[in-house]
């Protein structure tokens, strides 16, 4: 969440003319996050957050909106999206698809505990639990394909010692279909800033502009590397435990789920090592942005490789 393109007061007040919300009182950019613009926005009716999506099309965002809608509804804490007058979630703003959506209570926690991740645990458990009854489906964009795609249009840009780590795990993750998991709706981007507490409470999973369908043991994997992982890139093994255990209560694990575990901790460390290295070698124009450190996901892909096998050990 970043703000690329620039709305001024009196094209939001029109905006907002759309919506039985009340008049604008005032907003302001989120400049967390990479993809989207964002806005906070105060109305006399309630608190709201505006996004303009930047890459996604308005073809493709029904299947967003809805799923937020649907999760929202089905006691997964998510945010909601609000229809205009018309009863539609999807809106056009400066030339861009937008959507206003509730704004949560509770803050991002820096530094989670077990508590914390067991919430989120016991949340994306359920997510995944009623996830078959959600019906569009949308491939994951940012799988073994981008990977490739990605690595090539990176290869000029790194050092011989990034583009062996590169090469190597590129060439271990092939051997891997996955073809036999369990798969549903994943949210495929959930960290620490995805996720709002009050205290230890989870009030609320946001940013689903990531999600698709796709093997659910990878997001357990997304979550695991940010909230459970040290500053020397190794796991905490109490907090991943504290995942684990809240998740299988909500859907049971599978013992081939086990066995997948490592390869699935490497995948997802792989995923984002190169998707901020791509943000930092072609950076996107934006009034608010920022890019985040690649080195921290090359230190947890590294760490995850080399204690590749004893990752079976961290499972319920």
């Amino acid at each position: 969440m970043s703000v690329y393109t620039t709305i001024s007061h009196e094209e939001l007040s029109a905006f907002l003319q759309r919506y039985d919300q009340g008049e604008l009182v005032d907003y302001q950019g989120i400049s967390a996050g990479i993809e989207n613009t964002n806005y906070f926005v105060n109305t006399g009716n309630g608190h709201f957050v505006l996004t303009l999506f930047e890459a996604l099309s308005a073809e493709e965002l029904p299947y967003f909106l809805d799923l937020m809608a649907y999760l929202a509804e089905h006691e997964v804490p998510s945010a909601h999206p609000l229809p205009d007058r018309d009863g539609h979630y999807l809106q056009s703003l400066k030339h861009k698809p937008a959507a206003l959506v509730q704004r949560l209570d509770g803050k991002m926690v820096e530094h989670p505990n077990q508590a914390h991740v067991a919430a989120l645990g016991e949340n994306i458990g359920r997510m995944h639990a009623v996830s078959p009854e959600f019906t569009i489906h949308r491939d994951n964009e940012r799988g073994p394909h981008w990977w490739r795609v990605t690595a090539k249009a990176l290869d000029s840009k790194l050092g011989e010692e990034d583009k062996l780590l590169l090469h190597d795990e590129l060439e271990f993750q092939s051997r891997f279909r996955h073809s036999d998991l369990p798969r549903g709706v994943i949210h495929a981007d959930l960290f620490r800033d995805n996720a709002l507490f009050v205290g230890e409470k989870l009030t609320g999973i946001i940013d689903f502009y990531y999600a698709c369908n796709d093997v659910l043991l990878y997001d357990l994997a997304v979550i695991a590397n940010d909230w459970c992982t040290l500053a020397d890139g190794s796991l905490d093994e109490h907090r991943v435990m504290s995942l684990l255990e809240a998740y299988h209560q909500q859907r049971p694990l599978t013992a081939i789920e086990r066995g997948a575990w490592p390869v699935m901790l490497r995948a997802a460390a792989l995923r984002f090592w190169l998707s901020r290295l791509y943000d930092m070698h072609f950076p996107r124009p934006g009034e608010m942005t920022h890019t985040k450190d690649p080195d921290v996901f090359k230190r947890i892909l590294t760490q995850r490789a080399s204690e590749h096998d004893a990752m079976h050990g961290l499972w319920v």
